[in-house]
């Protein structure tokens, strides 16, 4: 009866549900990147180096992945509604306060308390979206949530990189938390109740609390699962440190770029907007490991023409390879969060995260540090090879989904779930 009750209450919720979700996106996700497009003027004015300088990117992204899933699993208790809320007031106050930062170590022990305050939102709004629309709508549900994520993280960089030049760092990082500081107060009128929590909806209904240690052994044990973590994880630390680096690069010579002028680039998040969205209809059409193996291509691609040394090149290749990471990242994430069970999705979500904002920290900056030290074109290399492991690793799991395939079709088996291969999932519509 609650399912039932739920379901039919979804449709109605979607475009509240979405603007409420998009909103703490741009909110979260602004905030989380806003010192991206300012880490020279960070370097500048504290006299670090830009691996140093991209530890303000990095300590927030690792301290997210560590908060996500004790926030996760606290969510299962108070509800998920409710971390949503706490996640991004918090995090706007927070930010609200960075630029009194009176030196870098505090600077970043207030970017860590502001990730754990991300960590809220990122680790618990997939959960969210499953109960509030159901597996049904997941996968759109999941690509509308990313691509109003991308449109945070552009806008927070796109503001706080040309406010940077008149009003210094300090300005840039205010203005954007000023902006998030709406966005979650919006938020927190319009983000609806969490009436499809199973855990809770099933103690209401006198069932007494739903048992987790079979949902969550499950969970555990799918070895399927590693490949969209691990995917999550490599595109992650390259793409972020490819977009650490990139404020330095175009501010040096010869291109020599003002901070307005370089945070031109996030511009590219436009394309992984669009590219997040129609994630679902790509996978639907090729298979769901197909279309992540392609996407990842895709970002290896944009990657390498990012050496060239015109600026024209160097945009396309941003806008390329940004377009193929968020799809890469649309469909690893549903894939997780549609394949565990109703109650094991928090923490199916939280797994993600964590390894995906892991992969974040590290590899961002490890890829910032590889810069500072051998210059772009080793950063390239050192991408290029984590994102063709990650490409391989979702080629492996198709031909071991097969061989699993095969296996149960020779044991009798009267219908084998395409699932098993990769090229179907819950979360997308069944290849015709």
């Amino acid at each position: 009866m609650v399912v039932t009750e739920v379901s039919l209450q979804a449709p109605a919720n979607t475009r509240r549900v979405s603007a409420a979700v998009a909103a703490a996106g741009l909110s979260s996700f602004a905030l989380l990147y806003a010192p991206q497009p300012v880490l020279p003027q960070l370097a500048t004015a504290f006299r670090l180096d830009p691996g140093t300088a991209s530890l303000a990117i990095g300590v927030a992204t690792a301290s997210l992945a560590v908060a996500v899933l004790p926030l996760a699993w606290l969510a299962g208790r108070v509800g998920r509604r409710r971390v949503i809320l706490w996640s991004v007031l918090v995090s706007a106050l927070v930010g609200l306060l960075l630029p009194l930062a009176p030196s870098f170590p505090v600077l970043l022990v207030m970017r860590g308390v502001q990730g754990v305050a991300i960590a809220g939102f990122a680790g618990v709004a997939a959960a969210y979206l499953a109960d509030q629309l159901g597996t049904a709508r997941l996968a759109g549900a999941v690509g509308a949530m990313i691509a109003g994520n991308s449109v945070g993280g552009m806008t927070g960089r796109l503001g706080a990189g040309f406010v940077a030049e008149p009003l210094g760092w300090q300005g840039a990082l205010l203005v954007v938390a000023a902006v998030s500081l709406v966005c979650a107060l919006f938020t927190m009128v319009a983000l609806p109740r969490s009436a499809g929590e199973p855990r809770r909806a099933a103690a209401k209904a006198g069932a007494g609390p739903v048992p987790e240690t079979d949902a969550g052994t499950a969970f555990k044990t799918d070895a399927g699962h590693v490949v969209p973590f691990a995917v999550g994880a490599l595109a992650m630390g390259s793409f972020v440190a490819l977009y650490n680096a990139a404020g330095f690069r175009l501010a040096a010579p010869p291109i020599s770029l003002t901070p307005a002028a370089a945070s031109l680039v996030f511009l590219a998040y436009a394309m992984g907007t669009a590219s997040s969205a129609a994630a679902g209809r790509l996978a639907a059409r090729l298979g769901r490991t197909t279309a992540l193996a392609a996407a990842l291509v895709v970002t290896v691609l944009g990657s390498v023409l990012t050496i060239h040394g015109s600026l024209p090149v160097i945009a396309l290749g941003f806008a390329v390879l940004t377009a193929g990471f968020f799809a890469a990242h649309a469909i690893a994430n549903a894939w997780v969060t549609a394949a565990a069970p109703a109650e094991a999705r928090g923490r199916a979500a939280g797994g993600y995260t964590l390894c995906y904002y892991l992969g974040s920290g590290a590899g961002g900056t490890v890829g910032s540090i590889v810069y500072g030290h051998a210059g772009w074109t080793w950063l390239i290399v050192l991408t290029s090879a984590w994102l063709l492991l990650a490409t391989a690793a979702v080629l492996v799991s198709r031909r071991s989904g097969l061989r699993v395939a095969r296996r149960r079709g020779a044991q009798g088996s009267v219908r084998v779930s395409r699932s098993a291969t990769g090229e179907s999932h819950p979360a997308w519509p069944a290849r015709r």
